[in-house]
C-alpha cells in the first residue's frame, strides 16, 4: 500500500492577508494529505471547559435523588462530560444545588461558592433552590440562591425531571462556549466606567463624587 506523505511547508507572515488565503492554504494541506482544523483558540478551550464541566453536588433535599437519576445509565450524561463530581469546591466548575436552603446553611454556601476557582458557574435545581418552593412562605427559608450566589441557569421543577436537568446542563454549556479569554470580556468581568474617556474604577468615582458634592457646598455658601 503506497503511503502518501504530506507535503508541509512554512507559512510566511506575509501570507496572513484574509480569509481566502487562509482557506486556500488549509485546502494545499488537505490536498497533501494533513487534517486540518481552523478555529480560534478560544473556541478550542471552551470545547474542551463545556465538555467536562465538573460539579461540586450541593443537593439538601429531593430534587438530589433527581441529579442521582441522571447519572445512571438510563440518562447517561457522561456522554455529555458531566459525570464527574467533585467534593472539594477547589476542583469543581460549577454548583449544582438542588433543594431548600436555609438562612443558616447560606452561609456555608456562599463560602463554597468563594472557594471556587474562576471561571465558575451555579446551576439551581429546583423549584425550591430559584424561588424557595412550597417553603418560601417560612421564616428560616431562602427565597431563592440568586439572593446570595450568581446563578447561570435555572432548572425549574417540583422536582425537575431528569430530562429537564440534561436540558439545562446543556444550556450552561452552550453558555460556556461563547465565552472569550483572549481579546474579549469574560462574563465575570465588570462594564468600564468610563468618564471623560478615560477608565477609572468605583473608587476613583466615589471619590470624584465627594469632591463635587464638597465643591457644591461650597458655593451654596
Amino acid at each position: 500500500m503506497e503511503v502518501k506523505k504530506p507535503i508541509i511547508k512554512n507559512i510566511p507572515y506575509e501570507d496572513f492577508k484574509d480569509n481566502d488565503t487562509l482557506e486556500k492554504i488549509v485546502q494545499e494541506l488537505h490536498e497533501g494529505g494533513v487534517n486540518v482544523v481552523v478555529g480560534s483558540l478560544d473556541q478550542v478551550i471552551n470545547w474542551g471547559r463545556s465538555n467536562s464541566l465538573w460539579s461540586l453536588t450541593f443537593a439538601t433535599s429531593c430534587c438530589g435523588i433527581e441529579f442521582m437519576a441522571v447519572g445512571c445509565a438510563r440518562y447517561d450524561f457522561a456522554r455529555f462530560g458531566f459525570e464527574v463530581t467533585r467534593n472539594s469546591p477547589r476542583q469543581a466548575d460549577l454548583i449544582m444545588c438542588a433543594g431548600t436552603i436555609t438562612h443558616k446553611m447560606a452561609p456555608v454556601m456562599k463560602r463554597l461558592y468563594d472557594q471556587m476557582a474562576e471561571p465558575k458557574y451555579v446551576v439551581a435545581v429546583g423549584g425550591c433552590a430559584i424561588s424557595g418552593g412550597p417553603f418560601k412562605s417560612s421564616y428560616h427559608v431562602v427565597k431563592g440562591i440568586d439572593e446570595i450566589v450568581p446563578v447561570d441557569v435555572f432548572i425549574p421543577g417540583c422536582p425537575p425531571r431528569p430530562e429537564a436537568i440534561l436540558y439545562g446542563m446543556m444550556q450552561l454549556q452552550r453558555k460556556v462556549k461563547v465565552e472569550k479569554f483572549f481579546g474579549g470580556a469574560n462574563r465575570k468581568e465588570k462594564k468600564p466606567i468610563i468618564v471623560d474617556g478615560k477608565s477609572i474604577n468605583k473608587e476613583t468615582l466615589k471619590k470624584l463624587a465627594e469632591d463635587n458634592e464638597e465643591t457644591a457646598t461650597t458655593l451654596s455658601k
